[in-house]
């Protein structure tokens, strides 16, 4: 049987885990009183035992009398706290001697009520917030169905053929003055967040397990953060309408679409209402665009909903599982007495969080679900795709095929002498070999990437809310192993097939095609629409490198610089694509030519460029972070890259020109933009070297309990970062070619990244555990005028 510590500490909300009951901390308390009270049990067990036996004769007694009632071993007061709280607070006082040691029971009940009152105090202000935004969504809801009413019944009546002619729509009054271009613009701007969300989720039925809760925002205090919009009047309610685009982070789509609007808007302005006010065309695509916003902030809220239903039964159970122990160990009859307390309090009492949830459940099933239930719940509880066993199956069938297949290699390889230094098969190494090497640091990446999701799992942090993943695109850790073992089968077995054609004494002309078509048939898998392969995963992929690329359009979000400082350790690889891509591309596979892409100039260019893209593209996120958020720690992160960029750049020049002035300029270069990585490394991603810490050099909470692990973390950071040195002193093994040890350095340094992903993830997730963000509120299309300011 499961202990219970267990059952709770799996069970509860990570972001809301301090809020929880602290049961170990109970738990200590009482196993103070269970040790002091062994000492003196022998004492009292020849005393209970005549007492049972007189309590016994006195029951069968004829003339007895009934037994007294048992005086009370505890009494709980209860006492409004400050006006501040306004909350109920509960203390405990002993009533007897409940252990030898009273000191020890009175700590346990001291920390009993701190608890109880914690508890409380957590649920109110919660239920307070989820409330607040139920009755927020109830407008929201009212005004929606008015629009909409008015649109079906445009559409019933036909108003006029030259507008039937149009795109749906319906116009409703202007009651103020448009906003220009640019302040709609960054009205878009506001809702980025949003939009994004809404987009990676709208074919996923909006079923993100968790995200980010709203945050208050001062609109004095960042930038682009103002309520513009335009107000109309429909229905006698004079409203803003705020609907972001499909893709808000292109300006010149904002701009485009506001430009269309006021054509449109102008056009329109002709036909004025009795009172000569202009009419304001809102279309069906709009009111799509509410309509989804609408749909999942109440899948949202539902999801609050059922959060704060599992902390309240949990809390609910550990105070009956911590008070039956502390019967059992003291022998005195208080559960009855606190458990009541308990039971009345106004956490376990409340009803207001159940009716709330039923009302979303009957609002998302009339509106949403067409009275369907199961369909709603679909949205609302969406269910995990279950773990089957033929995974594990064939990850093992695809790692034994694997092994098989690389040992045949390497053999082959060996007896050919294709990786030994001064051969005649160089032409191997730099046409065949960069595909293998590719891929292999592309899969050991992955494969690391599938070790960081079991730790995170086995550590409680929630990476799919912070990634913002929805059940479809999240891939578990056994599908990750299933593709690196299953994709790594396929090239070795290529690969084997290729060199084994070549010992076999097949030209290269008649072999070459082959690791060029392998490349081909990942691509086309990528980009693959037939819903094969993981298709959500795939194109989830797909849109955060293109937001990588285009950076600077898009609203930066933590999977997109999560995923672009990958790319920053795939340097190597992304330098053997271009390669491969420039041979294939230009035909030089056709005429066995492979310096051709080293000696025309543009393609040494781009293949220097592609270098620092990385670096650029990670640089140009924190620019737009700078400019969203408005924190200068975002031109601080982006001075690393730059550090980073100036350093690859000394080095490409020290590989044109040896000489001892621009080897200096590497190492000083180069360890200015270490010392500055390791300092972001460990005090800004790491959230370590806290000051007054109760653990020495580390922070306060650490998800691992050996200190020993992030000592030994850091120290392995360091030696890793340190890789470089490396590439000035062209160290090399005896016999092996020089590609070889960069593979194997490339591979060091994509190790250190997947180290580093670990702990980066682990500060992210205390970070949001101490703001208590479980679930996120998406933005609201409607505001009433009225109830701005």
């Amino acid at each position: 049987m499961v202990p219970f510590t267990k059952q709770f500490e799996g069970q509860l909300v990570p972001e809301w885990k301090d809020s929880f009951v602290d049961y170990s901390q109970l738990k200590k308390d009482l196993k103070k009183i269970h040790l002091l009270t062994n000492g003196v049990e022998k004492e009292h067990t020849e005393t209970s035992l005549i007492n049972t036996i007189k309590s016994s004769l006195g029951k069968l007694s004829i003339f007895g009398n009934k037994e007294p009632e048992r005086p009370r071993a505890i009494k709980v007061h209860r006492k409004l706290a400050s006006s501040v709280s306004n909350s109920d607070v509960y203390e405990t006082e002993l009533l007897e001697t409940i252990s030898d040691d009273t000191g020890a029971a009175k700590e346990f009940f001291m920390c009993l009520d701190t608890q109880l009152n914690k508890v409380n105090q957590f649920y109110k202000t919660k239920e307070k917030e989820f409330l607040e935004r139920g009755e927020c969504l109830k407008k929201q809801m009212e005004i929606l169905i008015e629009v909409k009413d008015a649109f079906n019944q445009k559409q019933a009546n036909g108003e006029s053929t030259q507008e039937s002619k149009e795109d749906d729509s319906i116009s409703c009054t202007i009651s103020c003055e448009e906003d220009s271009v640019k302040s709609r613009t960054e009205e878009i701007e506001l809702q980025e967040y949003c939009l994004e969300d809404l987009k990676n989720n709208g074919a996923e039925k909006l079923e993100s397990p968790r995200s980010q809760e709203p945050t208050k925002i001062n609109k004095k205090d960042s930038k682009m953060k103002t309520d513009s919009g335009r107000v109309f009047s429909c229905h006698g309610r004079k409203l803003k309408i705020k609907i972001p685009l499909t893709n808000p982070s292109r300006k010149f789509s904002a701009i485009s679409y506001f430009i269309k609007e006021d054509l449109i808007n102008q056009s329109s302005s002709k036909k004025r209402g009795p009172d000569g006010v202009n009419k304001l065309r809102i279309s069906k695509k709009t009111l799509n665009h509410a309509e989804k916003m609408i749909k999942g902030a109440l899948t949202e809220l539902y999801k609050g909903l059922n959060y704060l239903k599992t902390y309240r039964n949990l809390n609910m159970l550990a105070f009956m599982k911590i008070l039956k122990k502390f019967e059992k160990v003291t022998g005195k009859q208080i559960l009855p007495i606190y458990l009541k307390v308990v039971e009345s309090s106004y956490f376990n009492s409340s009803d207001k969080v159940i009716n709330l949830s039923d009302e979303v459940e009957e609002l998302f099933i009339k509106h949403f679900a067409g009275e369907n239930r199961r369909k709603a719940m679909k949205y609302l509880k969406p269910h995990h795709r279950k773990e089957s066993h033929s995974v594990t199956f064939f990850i093992g069938l695809f790692t034994g095929c694997f092994v098989a297949l690389l040992a045949g290699y390497i053999i082959v390889a060996h007896l050919t002498g294709m990786y030994k230094r001064h051969t005649e098969n160089t032409f191997y190494m730099e046409t065949a070999y960069p595909v293998l090497s590719m891929f292999g640091l592309l899969f050991l990446h992955l494969f690391l990437y599938g070790c960081n999701i079991f730790m995170w799992r086995k550590a409680r942090i929630n990476y799919s809310f912070i990634f913002e993943l929805g059940t479809k695109n999240e891939l578990k850790f056994r599908d990750v192993f299933l593709i690196c073992t299953a994709s790594m089968s396929v090239i070795a077995g290529v690969m084997f097939v290729h060199l084994l054609l070549l010992a076999k004494g097949y030209s290269f002309g008649q072999v070459q095609v082959i690791p060029g078509l392998l490349l081909l048939v990942f691509f086309l898998i990528l980009f693959c629409p037939l819903n094969i392969f993981y298709k959500s995963s795939r194109y989830r992929f797909i849109s955060v490198i293109r937001n990588i690329v285009f950076s600077p359009l898009y609203k930066v979000v933590m999977l997109d610089f999560f995923m672009a400082d990958q790319l920053c350790s795939q340097v190597p690889m992304l330098r053997n694509l271009e390669y491969i891509a420039c041979y294939y591309i230009t035909g030089s596979y056709t005429t066995q030519d492979y310096g051709y892409c080293m000696r025309v100039k543009y393609y040494r260019d781009l293949a220097y460029a592609v270098s620092f893209l990385p670096y650029y593209w990670r640089a140009m996120q924190c620019a737009r972070r700078w400019f969203d958020e408005g924190e200068t720690s975002h031109l601080v992160n982006l001075g690393k890259y730059v550090s980073a960029m100036l350093a690859a750049g000394t080095k490409v020049a020290y590989e044109k020109e040896r000489s001892i002035g621009w080897l200096c300029l590497v190492v000083a270069m180069s360890s200015i933009a270490t010392v500055y990585q390791l300092y972001w490394d460990f005090v800004k991603d790491w959230g370590l070297f806290q000051h007054n810490s109760n653990n020495p050099w580390l922070r306060n909470q650490l998800m691992l309990r050996q200190k020993s692990i992030y000592y030994f973390s850091m120290v392995l950071n360091l030696v890793l970062r340190l890789a470089w040195v490396q590439t000035v002193v062209h160290s090399s093994f005896e016999h092996v070619d020089y590609r070889v040890t960069g593979l194997f350095l490339a591979a060091l340094e994509v190790i250190r990244r997947g180290h580093w992903n670990f702990y980066r993830l682990e500060n992210e997730h205390l970070n949001n555990a101490g703001k208590f963000r479980a679930v996120k509120t998406v933005p609201l299309p409607f505001r009433e005028v009225d109830e701005e300011d």
